[in-house]
């Protein structure tokens, strides 16, 4: 089953599960670092929690999810725009001063990784930052019919190197735990700058 098969069957269940998680802390340590009324993408947005949020803090939001009945639901919450799209079809350039992808980067397969992160970099202005979180764990697996991507620490600076992807550098990195109840993950998190 497909990433977005899954999301077909289950987009109510997954945004209920989702919209009231707390992330407070970490989208406060995101935005402290970007400009007042900045412009920010909320990049697979899921329910549009955080979209919601960030344009509640006064950012200029846009948002995208690859699942048409996430992006329905997303938009019914947030009250914006949510844009059907893939992280693959992102083409902005230098249009955001930050960009969140909070558990949405872990369904691109590995491979096209590198590429993804290159479309993100084009995407945000000189000076601007990208937050992404990763299931603590290594290799590629498959969980009720989903793909993930895990990462360990100190892997997505490696890959940024590695690709010679250099206007991208990692200035944070830090592990937490998952903020739903029933679950027990460890989480990646990276603030990732754009140099020059």
């Amino acid at each position: 089953m497909s990433t977005q098969r899954y999301y077909q069957r289950n987009a109510q269940q997954f945004f209920e599960s989702t919209v009231a998680v707390d992330m407070t802390e970490i989208r406060d340590r995101f935005t402290a670092l970007l400009p007042a009324r900045g412009a920010v993408l909320d990049a697979g947005c899921g329910s549009g929690r955080d979209a919601k949020a960030f344009a509640e803090q006064g950012f200029q939001v846009e948002a995208f999810d690859a699942s048409p009945e996430l992006a329905a639901l997303a938009s019914q919450h947030s009250g914006l725009p949510v844009k059907v799209m893939r992280f693959q079809e992102l083409d902005a350039v230098a249009r955001y001063d930050g960009i969140w992808c909070c558990a949405s980067l872990l369904h691109v397969p590995r491979a096209e990784l590198p590429e993804v992160f290159r479309r993100l970099g084009k995407a945000l202005k000189a000076g601007g930052l990208l937050y992404a979180s990763f299931k603590y764990g290594q290799g590629e697996r498959e969980d009720n019919g989903r793909p993930f991507t895990d990462m360990c620490e100190g892997e997505i600076g490696g890959m940024l190197r590695e690709n010679e992807i250099a206007e991208l550098g990692v200035m944070q990195e830090w592990m937490s735990e998952d903020r739903r109840k029933e679950r027990s993950d460890r989480w990646v998190n990276v603030l990732v700058g754009k140099i020059g």
